[in-house]
């Protein structure tokens, strides 16, 4: 099985870090994996995206035109990737800023209050990790264990305090992930 995975949105929202943990965590469970970033010079304010292949088998580029899932978490995501995402896959979102609700009906479309949630949480470093447990739960691409595995290697030693955190973060985005019918 193969999962053709983009994540975007604005710089200092966690994106790439968020794609980081999934590649580890694929990588951990024995797949082959792409993680291939993207951003402007700009970084922090301006837009990220990376993309993030899972696979069984061998993958043969991981350059894409069309995605099994987009992550979108500003509106110029949203415009740039709900267009690419495959008929058939999924759209996730966080509507914080957004200024149009997507409008495809040939996939499925959930909305995670990520934003309102971290800030609720008093975390809202922790953002990215509701989003990606709004994922896992909705497309299980990876264990949670992995995840966890990947993050704590990933994470340098003075931030392994936060692991906890980030894990309550992941069990939260499966709680309030909503189908968009």
């Amino acid at each position: 099985m193969k999962t053709e995975i983009i994540i975007s949105g604005f710089g200092g929202q966690g994106v790439l870090s968020m794609g980081k943990i999934l590649a580890y965590a694929g990588l951990l469970q024995g797949k082959e994996v792409t993680w291939m970033p993207t951003y402007g010079p700009e970084q922090r304010g301006g837009t990220a995206n990376v993309t993030v292949i899972l696979s069984d088998d061998r993958i043969s580029s991981p350059i894409l035109q069309q995605f099994d899932i987009a992550i979108v978490l500003n509106q110029p995501s949203m415009d740039k990737f709900e267009p690419r995402v495959k008929p058939g896959g999924v759209l996730i979102y966080d509507p914080n800023g957004m200024t149009r609700e997507p409008a495809r009906k040939d996939i499925t479309i959930y909305k995670v209050t990520a934003t309102e949630t971290a800030i609720a949480m008093n975390a809202q470093k922790t953002f990215n990790m509701i989003i990606l447990g709004g994922l896992l739960k909705i497309a299980p691409v990876v264990k949670i264990e992995h995840v966890m595995q990947g993050l704590k290697n990933s994470l340098p030693e003075r931030h392994h305090h936060l692991l906890d955190a980030n894990k309550i973060a992941m069990e939260q985005g499966a709680k309030i992930i909503e189908k968009i019918i």
